[in-house]
This record gives structure tokens, sequence and C-alpha cells, in this order.
């Protein structure tokens, strides 16, 4: 019996190793992001847009409205979504551009149907011109006036529902759920839950003069639920989150992949289905 058991434990040890071990990018996907258009929005299109304001800049975001999109119909969730740091590549084959264009998280977590996703930029000045940031925050003041203008603008315009705006980002975009997210009370009030893959501020060190602040931050999230994912092991942020002495509707959830990545929510895998669920119950409990 001992060595039977002995067995079963040592064959439990072997499945996790081989699932950790597991490259993300031999998972065959079942989603494909739509391409980034430069044409009209339409429903079950991606479109390169600039807000009212930025015209004569470089600054730009993407919009998709999902492919059961209709003008005038019932206000939809949205999901605003920040990408990770440009020029990132590692011997797993992941890489990351730091542009708008090259986010995934919207459309993996809604399939694509019932939610508005806008990917937005960080700002950054460059021989006087304003343009996408593609590593790190850029002007954080700019950053943050964008994404406000932005949302109200595509809430007000395509039927996008205030109440129920999820914020959302990977890796860079994960930290900036805190730094960038709850920066000030006027931009914290405007999400309704905040979805986090790979890092969380506070874990992660980023260049800011006021990175120490981020448990001030961290306490204007309140009740709202965040979602946080990492490749194979959250524990590091569970532990800051609990010693921060700040409670909240967290939801942790480890991957079984090395993968610093996104793509895991393109792929047909257990993590993802708990994420839409995630997604669904917050949605559903907003105002």
């Amino acid at each position: 019996m001992k060595s039977c058991r002995h067995t079963i434990l040592l064959l439990s040890f072997l499945t996790h190793v081989a699932m950790a071990q597991t490259n993300l990018n031999d998972i065959p996907a079942d989603l494909t992001v739509p391409p980034t258009e430069a044409i009209a929005p339409a429903a079950g299109k991606r479109v390169r847009a600039t807000t009212p304001g930025w015209e004569a800049t470089a600054v730009h975001h993407t919009l998709y409205l999902p492919e059961d999109w209709k003008p005038q119909s019932t206000p939809l969730p949205v999901i605003v979504e920040y990408a990770g740091n440009g020029g990132y590549a590692n011997r797993l084959g992941d890489t990351s551009d730091g542009s708008v264009e090259g986010c995934l998280l919207g459309y993996g977590l809604s399939a694509g149907l019932g939610f508005l996703w806008i990917t937005l930029p960080f700002v950054e000045s460059h021989d006087g011109q304003k343009r996408n940031a593609t590593k790190w925050w850029g002007d954080v003041a700019e950053t943050k006036r964008y994404c406000l203008a932005t949302v109200r603008d595509v809430c007000r315009r395509f039927g996008g529902d205030p109440q129920r705006v999820v914020l959302a980002g990977f890796s860079r975009g994960a930290i900036a759920c805190n730094y960038l997210g709850l920066h000030d009370e006027e931009i914290a009030q405007l999400w309704c839950g905040f979805f986090a893959h790979s890092h969380y501020e506070g874990v992660f060190k980023h260049p800011a003069s006021d990175e120490s602040a981020w448990p001030q931050r961290l306490r204007r999230l309140g009740t709202r639920p965040l979602f946080i994912s990492h490749e194979l092991s959250t524990q590091k942020t569970a532990a800051l989150l609990a010693a921060s002495g700040v409670t909240g509707d967290f939801t942790f959830v480890d991957l079984p992949y090395p993968n610093h990545s996104a793509r895991w929510v393109l792929c047909d895998v257990p993590a993802r289905q708990r994420a839409r669920e995630w997604l669904q119950r917050v949605v559903r409990a907003a105002p």
C-alpha cells in the first residue's frame, strides 16, 4: 500500500512538472484576433481610431465592436486593455511589441461577442509630437486624459455601458491596473473590475517616481473584483496583497505554462473558462 501511495505521488509530481513545461505556443488557438483596419467602426470589425482632441497627433487606439453589436441597442459592457512593454522576446517564442494592435486579452475573454473592446495607448512626447509609447508609462497625466476621454466618447457614440467598464492588461498593462487604473480618484471610479495577467504593481519594479505609493493606490480598489493570473504561480502577488492589509474580492489563477504571454485566452484551456466566468460575474454585479 505504501509503494502504491508513493507511485501516485510520483505520478502527480511528474504530471505537474510536465504541465509546467508545456509551451503555450504549442497549444492550438481556437480564436484569431481580427486585424486592425483603417475603416469606419462596424460590427465584427477592429478599427484604428483617434479620439477627438488628438487628431493632430500620432496617438491612436483600437476599437472593436462585437459581432452582435447594433446601433441604439441595449448598452454593452466594455473591456479596456493596456499592452505589455515592447521590445520583448524570450526563448519560448513569446514576444510583445508594446502596441495597441498587439493586444488580445479583450477578444479572448469575450470571444468577440457581447463586449465593446478598446485597446488604449500610453502617451509620450517625442520631438514635440505626441505618440503611443511602446515602453513604460510615457506622460501619465496625458495617458490618463486620453483614457478618460476615449472611454466616455466610445460609450456615448457606440452604446458602451459606463457602469460596466472592466480594465485589463498584460505585463506592463497588468501593472497599470493598479498604477494607472487606481492612480487617483477620478480615474479609479471608471472601472467595475480589474483583470491583470502576469505581474502586479508592488511585486514588479517599474520606473515611476511614485512607485512606492502603490499601497495608497490599492486602497482605492475597494470591493471591486480583481482577477490576477500569472505564469506558473501567483504566490508572490497573493502574499503582497495579504501583507498590504487591503481586503478585497481577489481571484488568483496560476497558469500551468512558463510563458510570459497572454495567448492563453485564445486557446481552449481551463484558465480561460474560469476567466470568462469571472468576467460575466463582474458585469452582472455592476449597477
